[in-house]
């Protein structure tokens, strides 16, 4: 632990099991329902390529090839297992709240396959076992081996905790102890680290679960020797046995930002580097952090999610502006039409804010948690549950999505499955998890927080009593809240007031953008209004790519324009700022180009609230040159734009009726 006159973390609020929990919300509704009738099933399918059409995962067939119970070549990424991985992590969450027989034997023959697979000494990776036995632990910056580890360890720990089954565990705490063997300070050990964070966040659940806690003790090596000189990304290079994964690397130099080995991470002040790792780590040191008293570290991880949050990161909660490498640039760096914004980048980022959250009780963190839910991580899902987004733009112009350009990452519809796919399971983690984002808990004074506006019902257990709480809520479609608690003491509440909103009609005392409360015993009803006006929402004066331009959110959905409902060149449209302030609430008008909200049932999106704004479109004469200079009796501005109504959908719902452009943000 780093000494420190600065006071220690408090314990972290306490997260409500899922098994405690119901969602019922219109938004979450249908991507929840998912889960267990569509999603899981389907990526079982994807997983044993059985899905026609669909690039093979090879994941299962590479485990039956470890396991010695097929012949044939290894297929995939070298980190192909952690796929399976996060599907079995969210087999545990679905089994905790929704029983499944069928669903659980499919993980019970998965968790048989993996176990038959483990090798006699505890280690446990398909790629190394089937291809490269001899290459164990010879290139930690590319090869995933301790990725693929701290997936396999949450698996077992959100099986474990769903079905109460211990088979995976006990491979994930054998595989977790021979990493403990390899890697450390002593003279005999590896003093390395992963190149793809994943296994810290691991370790630490492991160490909660099993209460060893030499398990935190290496996580936390594994946090304070990255980023150390001699860095060991370089030196790990230049042994003679070093594992050449992908040809050409051993003559190129290793760019330590991008794994963030760059300086020791307490030194980081900036977000640099592959997002996803980024995160994931950023993570893990808020759970360090917390778990050892370390103001330095959680500190450093403060700044970080700062500089994402306020610097790196889009309206729908995305991150990650670069499609080579996946990477974060630099500060306002937010172009629209070849981002990258991966979906593991946004669940990655809510992650990371939902453990600050918990630490500083603060609102702010969970503003970027319910930015990430609403809009960038559900952005990667069809409502089918059977095609996914790994990239989420903020603008797209399909003709435009050409390969060898800029925007080769950027895919005008959402795929099948990928050849990695990272994204389609982490995505089914989410959501079958989606419960631990709603509450935490202060075991010391009692106090329930209440981080998300999602319809639910919830038990809550304290020390010596459990507080019934449920709460009806629909920020898709209006802001009337409905909160009931029956507890047989007085209770504390803290409700977030969300960041675009302020307390409604519910009034109260406020600390740290929560309103408090305090309920004696017994049962009762509280109902209160957030108003949801449609909002024009301005960039930051140095965000380049969005000078001059305007989002639209209501409540915490982004909307965007689509060439259905619009028609095509959506560029050629423009906002009546005007007219949007002088009507601000958004109620329905005789006028039918003045702002409006209308919630409709689509055959295809289902009920959902589209914004009508008043705008104009450009109207340029017919057969004029590609560039002109402007004269004087040229046509007036009025003669170049004629008026229009503009219609607008919630972001997270792009391209479900019908291909074709896609823009968020509009010109002034």
């Amino acid at each position: 632990m780093n000494s420190t006159s600065t006071p220690v973390p408090r314990e972290p609020l306490a997260t409500v099991p899922l098994r405690d929990i119901r969602i019922d919300d219109p938004w979450f509704n249908r991507y929840i329902r998912l889960v267990n009738e569509v999603i899981l099933p389907y990526q079982w399918a994807a997983l044993n390529d059985a899905v026609p059409g669909a690039e093979p995962s090879h994941a299962v067939h590479n485990m039956r090839l470890a396991a010695g119970l097929e012949s044939g070549e290894y297929g995939g990424p070298v980190f192909q297992d952690s796929d399976a991985m996060k599907w079995l992590e969210a087999v545990g969450y679905s089994l905790a709240v929704t029983p499944n027989p069928e669903l659980e034997a499919q993980a019970d023959s998965l968790i048989e396959l993996i176990a038959q697979a483990q090798q006699p000494d505890g280690y446990f990776n398909s790629y190394f076992t089937v291809v490269a036995p001899h290459a164990r632990w010879k290139n930690l910056t590319d090869a995933h081996e301790l990725y693929v580890a701290g997936h396999l360890i949450e698996a077992a720990i959100a099986y474990y905790d769903g079905t109460g089954k211990r088979r995976l565990l006990d491979v994930a705490i054998r595989f977790a102890d021979l990493i403990d063997r390899v890697f450390g300070p002593a003279e005999e050990q590896l003093p390395g680290y992963p190149g793809h964070q994943e296994i810290e966040l691991a370790l630490v659940k492991l160490w909660r679960t099993t209460g060893e806690r030499r398990y935190l003790d290496l996580a936390r090596f594994f946090i304070d020797e990255r980023g150390r000189e001699p860095n060991y990304f370089t030196t790990e290079k230049a042994a003679p046995d070093w594992y050449e994964l992908y040809p050409g690397t051993r003559r190129s130099p290793t760019e330590t930002a991008y794994f963030q080995a760059h300086l020791p991470v307490r030194e980081q002040r900036t977000a640099v580097g592959h997002a996803v790792r980024a995160t994931y780590m950023y993570a893990a040191m808020a759970d360090i952090a917390a778990a050892d008293g370390d103001q330095g570290l959680l500190d450093a991880a403060k700044r970080l999610w700062q500089d994402v949050a306020e610097r790196q990161m889009y309206i729908t909660g995305g991150i990650g502006q670069s499609g080579h490498l996946e990477r974060f640039t630099t500060a306002y760096d937010l172009p629209n039409d070849a981002n990258y914004s991966e979906t593991c980048a946004s669940i990655g980022l809510a992650l990371f804010s939902r453990r600050l959250g918990n630490i500083e009780r603060d609102s702010r963190y969970h503003d970027v948690v319910e930015r990430a839910l609403f809009n960038g991580i559900v952005s990667g899902l069809q409502l089918d549950g059977r095609r996914f987004f790994y990239v989420n733009p903020m603008s797209i112009w399909p003709a435009n999505c050409l390969p060898h350009t800029m925007r080769r990452h950027v895919k005008p519809e959402r795929q099948p499955w990928f050849g990695c796919a990272c994204c389609p399971p982490n995505i089914a983690r989410t959501l079958a998890g989606l419960g631990e984002y709603l509450y935490g808990v202060d075991r010391e004074t009692g106090r329930i927080y209440i981080h998300q506006l999602i319809g639910n019902r919830a038990t809550v257990r304290l020390a010596t009593h459990s507080v019934e709480i449920g709460l009806e809520a629909a920020l898709s479609e209006h802001g009337r809240v409905a909160l009931r608690v029956a507890s047989p003491e007085p209770v504390s509440l803290a409700i977030r007031i969300p960041g675009w909103a302020d307390a409604g009609t519910l009034a109260g005392p406020r600390e740290n953008g929560y309103l408090l409360l305090d309920l004696e015993a017994g049962e009762h009803q509280l109902n209160y209004e957030i108003p949801l006006p449609p909002e024009l929402v301005l960039p930051h004066p140095e965000v380049r790519a969005l000078q001059g331009r305007y989002a639209v959110m209501r409540g915490p959905l982004v909307y965007c324009l689509e060439e259905v409902d619009n028609g095509p060149e959506l560029e050629a449209l423009r906002i009546d700022d005007a007219a949007v302030l002088r009507n601000p609430t958004g109620k329905a008008s005789a006028d039918d180009r003045a702002p409006a909200c209308l919630t409709v049932d689509d055959p295809v999106l289902g009920r959902y609230t589209r914004i009508r704004l008043p705008g104009w479109r450009a109207a340029a004469p017919a057969d004029v040159p590609l560039y002109r200079p402007l004269r004087s009796g040229d046509e007036t501005a009025a003669e170049r734009y004629r008026p229009t109504a503009t219609w607008w959908v919630p972001y997270a719902l792009w391209c479900h009726r019908a291909p074709g452009e896609m823009l968020v943000w509009i010109r002034e």
